[in-house]
């Protein structure tokens, strides 16, 4: 009897057999025309990513996390600034403010969105301005696994209190509120293009998203080292954060896929609900506002189980079985000995716990989740983590 195919976690090379021809091609083009850095693959991705996302504006960088950095860059963040975003996130959302000399102050998330819980952040905010020693300069909104954060009560309260808004949309490219898509929300969008993502390079790769031609310009200069018009005239320190033409091509070849992909990705997740629902807490897709549904672009499919016990019995059911998956994340921003001393000059005079992000880091357990699953392969984690429990 034959044994089972293996299930992959993230399967980069189902995708890769369709599309080889198309990478070879562009990459041979590079190696002909030579211009390994800022080529004209460049410029083809980023007005094909900026139409697919119906922004007005796509600026290539070097990663997601510099994304981040060249946008708080742009606005000027740094020492004196606070900057909010949920301590329940990968560590890269946390990192550029400190980076930076800003101060991140944590936020705890939703209970059954894990996004940012918008009372908690008001509550944080009020507290930071009652004490005066920091300026509220920002809020990093994560779309986390994929589901977009709630953009218009964030954007509100950026609006109300004169904040940059900034998405973190590195799980979630392809994900939308409505009929607008993720990169049309905030006042820019850093996304990710890490091999795992909803659309991922063959290395590292960002972008920056923004319907602000001003904003586009700047990140322009930043990702080369502040340059003006010629690329020895420096008008602002800047970085050196810019996409390589390979990873360029490598994405141009793989946009078109998207659109199918994000669909078998829905319906892989669909699978899992059936086979899920109600034996073990499946993820929460919000109502949304009037006329504008989440879309989740199932970036990452996390369950949640009762506790931390109730996990490793699960996660040792599932490895007998030969299946994997992952923890995303085990310990919350606030408990990482590199946000520690950040956390505790935050918010001084007795800043409010974070009990769900605390919660989630000992109940949430993500499954394998890409478009290439089969039903059959959903059935087979499914039954893995149904024995487990």
């Amino acid at each position: 009897m034959n044994a089972p195919r293996p299930i992959a976690f993230f399967d980069m090379k189902a995708q890769q057999s369709l599309i080889r021809a198309e990478i070879d091609a562009g990459i041979a083009r590079i190696l002909d025309h030579g211009r390994f850095i800022q080529g004209p693959e460049v410029d083809a991705f980023e007005a094909q990513l900026a139409a697919f996302a119906g922004a007005k504006h796509a600026v290539g960088v070097s990663s997601g996390t510099d994304a981040l950095q060249i946008a708080m860059m742009a606005e000027g963040i740094g020492p004196g600034d606070a900057v909010f975003l949920p301590a329940f996130t990968y560590t890269a959302t946390a990192e550029v403010p400190l980076v930076l000399g800003a101060t991140p102050i944590f936020v705890d998330v939703d209970p059954a969105t894990f996004n940012l819980d918008l009372a908690d952040l008001e509550r944080r905010l009020a507290l930071v301005q009652a004490e005066g020693r920091l300026r509220p300069r920002a809020v990093i909104g994560v779309d986390l696994y994929g589901l977009p954060a709630d953009w218009p009560a964030i954007e509100a309260l950026c609006a109300q209190h004169g904040m940059f808004a900034l998405d973190d949309a590195a799980q979630a490219f392809g994900g939308a509120l409505g009929n607008r898509r993720l990169g049309t929300y905030a006042h820019a969008t850093a996304c990710s293009f890490y091999p795992t993502k909803t659309l991922g390079c063959y290395g590292d790769g960002g972008a920056l998203l923004t319907n602000d031609p001003d904003r586009a310009e700047l990140y322009r200069s930043l990702r080369t080292h502040g340059e003006g018009k010629t690329r020895y005239e420096v008008h602002r320190t800047g970085m050196n954060g810019r996409l390589d033409s390979i990873q360029a091509a490598i994405l141009i070849a793989k946009l078109p896929l998207l659109e199918t992909e994000l669909k078998s990705r829905a319906q892989a997740a669909a699978w899992y609900e059936a086979a899920l629902v109600g034996r073990v807490r499946t993820p929460q897709l919000p109502p949304g506002a009037q006329n504008a549904p989440a879309t989740h672009a199932w970036g990452i499919y996390t369950i949640t189980l009762p506790d931390a016990a109730a996990r490793g019995r699960v996660q040792a059911s599932m490895q007998a079985a030969g299946v994997p998956s992952a923890i995303y994340y085990p310990k919350p921003l606030h408990h990482q000995p590199a946000y520690a001393a950040a956390h505790a000059g935050g918010i001084t005079a007795g800043a409010p716990p974070l009990p769900v992000s605390e919660r989630l880091c000992d109940q949430v357990l993500s499954l394998p989740m890409h478009p290439y699953l089969t039903q059959d392969d959903v059935a087979r984690v499914a039954a893995a983590v149904l024995a487990g429990l």
